[in-house]
């Protein structure tokens, strides 16, 4: 048997719809619920990449006493 594997976007108020209609038809349903991030794809990767530097040693520490200097 032939099959095509597809990931849809579907609205949570039109979801319900949606799977009952798919099974309907016999269509197999695989769910996973996807948040989107509030924060801009740039910045996350600017983060991540701090953090990266924070773990490999790449960063200055300022005493505390310093930091208006």
């Amino acid at each position: 048997m032939n099959m095509t594997i597809a990931t849809i976007e579907i609205p949570d108020k039109k979801a319900t719809l949606i799977k009952q209609l798919l099974k309907e038809l016999g269509v197999k349903i695989t769910e996973e619920k996807i948040e989107k991030s509030p924060y801009d794809p740039k910045f996350i990767a600017k983060i991540k990449k701090g953090d990266e530097d924070i773990k490999q040693g790449r960063t200055k520490k300022i005493p505390i006493a310093d930091l208006w200097k």
